[in-house]
């Protein structure tokens, strides 16, 4: 009978991983892609108040590592060192990424276990010796199957991902009996149909395996950066047993039996496309032979395109995060990829179109928002929130809109990990109250200075600062820092309600939490206008 994954112990976290990245350079965009939406939607769940653990960290081993540093006249240690130190996590903190747990593959915790797991496949003669020769991508530390290959137009083999010349090798290894588990896998795809999503991303695997599986090389002779085969120190273990193992070490695999009770496996492992079948087909299968639960769900993302090449290094369209950060803020930029792009596909990304969205969305409609109400506040309460003595009709409407955009939200976020539908719908909802706003006309409305007049233009400010109050929650997962700027300047904390990360998204539409008589103050402006980048 097949594992099945989500057989946790005790206080069960959400457990999400991002892939873990090779540091043969710097990272780009693709990887701030995956790994802010893993963010997000580890801030929903812990908003939710869910226990949570996030995984990142970088993947070491492999001969593409060696030859980076041997190029760069350092050993692979050293190498590995700089760019985690130097340029990984200080990304990942300016990006204000919340991760509980950075794994890196050559630590000590991680290679000790991965031996141990590895000897135990092969006491369970589940690993045996053998010979193989065929088509090496080093890019991508994976055999090819001729029919993966591209041809270039002098007859030269392609790695259909790094569009360069693969190498044909020749060695002894040690191979993993992958080929038993085709039909226990199709049986689990099978009672488990939302395991590997997208769809389209399940159809392939699912054909893939239909097709029959081949033993697996889970060794190298040939170089020695790599954790050592622990019964045959002439080999080192392949890099991706090695790589995919760091789910399970992380989680205190072999240490730390009650956390990795608690923790493990994965609810959500996101990964790009282009290694699915890594976590989709090896993962589970080696899962499986140790009679390990399986992950709840494998989603890949889809690629990030620039001129219609994926965005990588090698093709020398991997633009760094900190090139957009400096012009539109952290904030912007967590927000605008999982706007713009629905998660799953291939999307394109260009200056134009973040400016555009920038200024439409951010700038005119969210900021614009909350400026002219705090402004409004100030200007006709002195800064003091109004109670809502008068409400009708309009103010229901409002109402019913927020318990709307909570509930689609919470949904597509939170469970469907539909981050463009989530944050649409949260938007939905802040037109929605410019609309009030514009047809209720509270600067006419306070010309009126009857007691009646007064009632309903505090009934107007109240319901828009409340609004506003909700649209700090149900954005604080994506925009962490302009939310709690929002959350000060309607003085929520201290009129009571508490630290804005406190704040449950799927009670955010319970209307009337806001106190009467908060301090409601205009701060600095939440998305301040866009300076022309500098031509050279």
């Amino acid at each position: 009978m097949a594992a099945t994954g989500f057989e946790k112990q005790g206080a069960a976290a959400f457990y999400v991983t991002t892939p873990i990245y090779y540091v043969n350079d710097a990272p780009h965009l693709g990887h701030a892609y995956t790994t802010v939406a893993g963010d997000v939607l580890t801030r929903w769940h812990r908003q939710r108040g869910e226990k949570v653990w996030y995984l990142t960290g970088t993947d070491e081993h492999g001969q593409k590592i060696m030859r980076t540093a041997e190029a760069n006249g350092v050993t692979p240690q050293e190498w590995c060192d700089k760019l985690v130190e130097e340029a990984w996590k200080p990304l990942w903190e300016h990006l204000n990424i919340a991760n509980d747990d950075f794994i890196r593959t050559t630590e000590k915790r991680h290679t000790d276990r991965v031996q141990e797991f590895v000897q135990d496949l092969f006491d369970k003669d589940e690993i045996y010796k053998g010979g193989y020769e065929g088509p090496y991508c080093v890019g991508c530390e994976e055999y090819k199957l001729p029919g993966d290959l591209i041809e270039a137009e002098d007859g030269t083999k392609l790695c259909p991902i790094h569009k360069k010349p693969v190498e044909i090798l020749k060695e002894e290894n040690y191979f993993f009996k992958l080929s038993e588990y085709g039909p226990k896998l199709l049986e689990f795809y099978e009672a488990n149909p939302g395991f590997i999503q997208p769809e389209s991303a399940r159809n392939e695997i699912v054909n893939f395996v239909k097709q029959g599986l081949q033993d697996l090389s889970i060794s190298r002779s040939t170089f020695d950066w790599g954790v050592p085969v622990p019964w045959d120190d002439k080999h080192v273990i392949y890099v991706w047993i090695d790589a995919l193992l760091n789910y399970a070490t992380a989680a205190g695999y072999g240490l730390d039996p009650e956390k990795f009770g608690s923790v493990f496996p994965a609810n959500v492992h996101l990964i790009g496309k282009d290694i699915l079948r890594f976590h989709s087909v090896i993962w589970p299968a080696m899962l499986m032979a140790q009679g390990l639960p399986l992950p709840g769900r494998v989603v890949a993302n889809g690629w990030l395109m620039v001129g219609g090449e994926k965005m990588s290094k090698s093709n020398l369209t991997g633009i760094k995060p900190q090139d957009l950060t400096a012009h539109f803020g952290v904030d912007a930029y967590r927000w605008y990829f999982l706007r713009a792009i629905a998660f799953g596909s291939d999307g394109s990304f260009s200056w134009e179109d973040f400016s555009a969205r920038y200024t439409s969305e951010l700038a005119n409609d969210y900021g614009n928002l909350a400026s002219r109400v705090a402004a409004m506040i100030g200007k006709y309460f002195g800064g003091t929130l109004p109670g809502a003595a008068a409400s009708g009709d309009a103010e229901k409407a409002v109402q019913e809109g927020l318990a709307k955009a909570v509930a689609e939200a919470d949904r597509l976020i939170g469970e469907e990990l539909d981050f463009q539908g989530g944050i649409l719908a949260i938007f939905d909802f802040v037109k929605q109250v410019n609309g009030y706003i514009t047809e209720q006309e509270p600067w006419k409305v306070a010309k009126d200075e009857s007691e009646e007049g007064r009632a309903r233009l505090a009934t107007i400010l109240y319901t828009s600062a409340e609004s506003l109050r909700a649209m700090a929650v149900l954005l604080n997962a994506v925009m962490p820092e302009t939310s709690q700027k929002l959350w000060d300047s309607l003085g929520a904390e201290s009129a009571g309600l508490g630290a804005l990360a406190s704040q449950k998204v799927q009670d955010a539409g319970n209307w009337g939490q806001l106190p009467v008589g908060a301090t409601v103050t205009k701060g600095a402006v939440l998305f301040p206008r866009l300076e022309e980048p500098k031509k050279d």
